[in-house]
């Protein structure tokens, strides 16, 4: 069996959809991997780019059976990070899809 996604299993966002990653804590309930940084927990951002579906990081770290994950980037504004920034960037950053929902 293929540790890859089926090729026939469609990506759920595609660049230009609004998304929010997910604010959820699975390191207080024990010893994780996570690839998603904390400070960009809860925000809200823009797909920019699909990459592609690849085994879980989070369960390989542990050497466990990974399922694929679809793995995007995701642009979010840094005045919505840092209210003090004051500048019109923003940071992109791998997410994968575990970790976003639709942005309303």
């Amino acid at each position: 069996m293929s540790t890859f996604a089926d090729p026939q299993q469609a990506p759920l966002y595609k660049p230009g959809d609004r998304v929010r990653i997910s604010l959820r804590w699975p390191e207080n309930t024990g010893p994780v991997h996570i690839r998603t940084p904390a400070y960009v927990r809860g925000q809200t951002g823009t797909i920019t780019r699909y990459f592609g579906a690849y085994p879980n990081p989070e369960k390989l770290a542990f050497g466990r059976p990974a399922e694929s994950q679809h793995l995007y980037h995701v642009a979010i504004s840094l005045d919505d990070l840092w209210e003090d920034s004051k500048q019109n960037a923003s940071l992109l950053v791998e997410i994968y899809e575990h970790w976003i929902e639709r942005a309303e």
